[in-house]
């Protein structure tokens, strides 16, 4: 969950080499890379309007038809090209950057996500999500190479492939209002961004109010589990307001290299907090026989919310495929840089789980104990989850405010620009205060939105996409199966969610937890 999630910046035009015809209706989305977006801060229309790119990849395009099939259902490695890129990103850069868009906060929960779970039926509902998750974004790669062979286009986005796959069903209705793909994958594309950043309200203030409010019992002795007493602090709420400024003048900065830079220091800050924070819960693991194997049903939505939030990065997939220097290695990259996700989520997730048992909080740092070393360990990751804000912020903030600055005089653009954003970060403010329950934000922005992308989508648009060219039952069985799986869960685990948000929560640790 990433987290630092690496933005996919949105752009109304698919740049297009001019070898290339460029057709009327061209999808876009929130899903071209970011570091494609021109470097200027100031907003214009011109940016509604540039095809400056010259660096996107390509399969060999052929008339119509699909990509020759190869392993896994990619096209063959030897179907791809590059049109104008001499220095993409090699296998290692783009291994490090799938890493990134799927590690963030997400992972910080995943214990008590387990704990919803049971120690048992937990991790084992993780490997089936990961599995799930990357079978997701391999069919949507599969469906990008499909469109661009047939449609002759250098680069296709998530929201352009929904679009292209709605104009290939055998449904009249569907194909008539195909656009609608497009806009409604960018809807969620927003819903989970905006979602990003007031988790990261919710988890900063949590994090700063603890250390906080034990500043005076902090001690040197990392050892010793007494218990300490808290000194009477500000609401978590009024943490975020007094977080809100800083926050506003960090959303001012716009141009990518400089987010690149704080990306950079955000990522070093997390990894860091990482490596400290294994090295304590793999210590004094107490006996495992009290937890239960299985958790209570009720609890189990909860714990799919919060999964299939961390697992959420199936927006970057398309646009580190398209920004690689060898694309034909990326089918290797995705299912080696998954496995590494997902073998750090089930061990973090039970690890932590084991540590902690029944008392474990929202965000396992907030388990940390109060000595120096911890505390710093929390600082140091609010640090890190602080700069990311801007990178996450930057998604929904190049597909909101560029259509609206175009509708004002130009003089007047810059003021516009600023004060939309203002408004965005206010209103991601706003709900966190509304909904001050780390867990319950976690766990309501995955089954709202990320389980449509990640899991809802996908299959419908295999099927939408090779229906008419024959699939076997199977296979359509399959993709409902899985389609049908993410339905539900984003169900029951919305209304789980909203539940105990109105359940009365108690404050332990100088952070909210639900009263069971």
């Amino acid at each position: 969950m990433a987290d630092v999630k690496e933005p996919a910046v949105a752009e109304p035009a698919v740049p297009m080499e001019p070898r290339v015809p460029m057709e009327p209706g061209v999808p876009t989305g929130p899903d071209v890379p970011a570091d494609a977006a021109p470097s200027s801060g100031a907003m214009s229309t011109r940016r509604l309007r540039s095809e400056d790119y010259n660096d996107y990849s390509s399969t060999d395009v052929t008339p119509e038809g699909s990509p020759p099939a190869g392993i896994n259902g990619f096209a063959r490695p030897e179907s791809y090209q590059r049109f104008g890129e001499s220095n993409g990103t090699t296998w290692y850069q783009t291994l490090i950057h799938l890493l990134k868009g799927n590690i963030g906060t997400g992972l910080l929960g995943l214990p008590l996500a387990l704990k919803n779970a049971g120690i048992l039926l937990g991790p084992l509902s993780l490997l089936v999500m990961g599995v799930v998750a990357v079978h997701c974004m391999s069919i949507l790669v599969k469906c990008a190479h499909h469109f661009c062979y047939r449609f002759q286009k250098q680069f296709l986005d998530y929201g352009g492939t929904v679009m292209y796959g709605l104009e290939s069903t055998p449904i009249a209705w569907l194909r008539t209002h195909a656009v609608w793909g497009r806009r409604v994958v960018g809807l969620f594309l927003i819903l989970t961004q905006l979602g990003f950043c007031c988790v990261y309200f919710v988890f900063l203030a949590d994090n700063l109010r603890q250390v906080v409010s034990s500043a005076n019992s902090t001690t040197t002795d990392c050892q010793s589990n007494r218990t300490v007493t808290l000194t009477p602090t500000m609401d978590s709420r009024l943490y975020m307001l007094s977080l809100l400024p800083f926050v506003v003048l960090l959303s001012f900065i716009q141009n990518l290299k400089v987010l690149s830079i704080f990306s950079m220091l955000a990522n070093v800050a997390m990894l860091i907090s990482l490596v400290v924070i294994y090295q304590y819960i793999v210590r004094d693991i107490p006996d495992p026989s009290t937890l239960p194997l299985a958790a209570a049903w009720k609890t189990y939505p909860l714990f799919f919310g919060t999964a299939i939030f961390a697992f959420e990065g199936i927006g970057v997939v398309l646009p580190l495929e398209n920004k690689m220097k060898n694309p034909r290695q990326f089918p290797v990259i995705l299912y080696v840089g998954m496995t590494i996700v997902t073998i750090l989520y089930i061990s973090l997730g039970v690890l932590g789980y084991l540590r902690f048992g029944a008392a474990i909080q929202a965000s396992i740092t907030l388990n940390l104990p109060n000595c120096w070393l911890y505390q710093a360990v929390k600082l140091l990751f609010s640090f890190g989850i602080f700069f990311t804000y801007a990178v996450q912020f930057y998604v929904p903030a190049e597909i909101i405010i560029p259509p609206l600055v175009a509708r004002v005089p130009e003089r007047w653009g810059w003021l516009v620009n600023l004060l939309l954003r203002v408004v965005l970060v206010g209103i991601t403010c706003v709900l966190a205060i509304l909904i001050p329950r780390l867990d319950i934000v976690i766990s309501l922005v995955g089954s709202v939105s990320s389980s449509a992308l990640a899991l809802i989508f996908p299959p419908l648009l295999e099927i939408a996409t090779y229906y008419t060219e024959g699939m076997h039952p199977l296979l359509i069985a399959k993709d409902v199966l899985i389609s049908l799986f993410g339905f539900v869960g984003f169900v029951v685990g919305t209304y789980e969610a909203l539940v105990e948000l109105a359940t009365p929560a108690a404050v332990i640790n100088g952070t909210s937890t639900s009263g069971q």
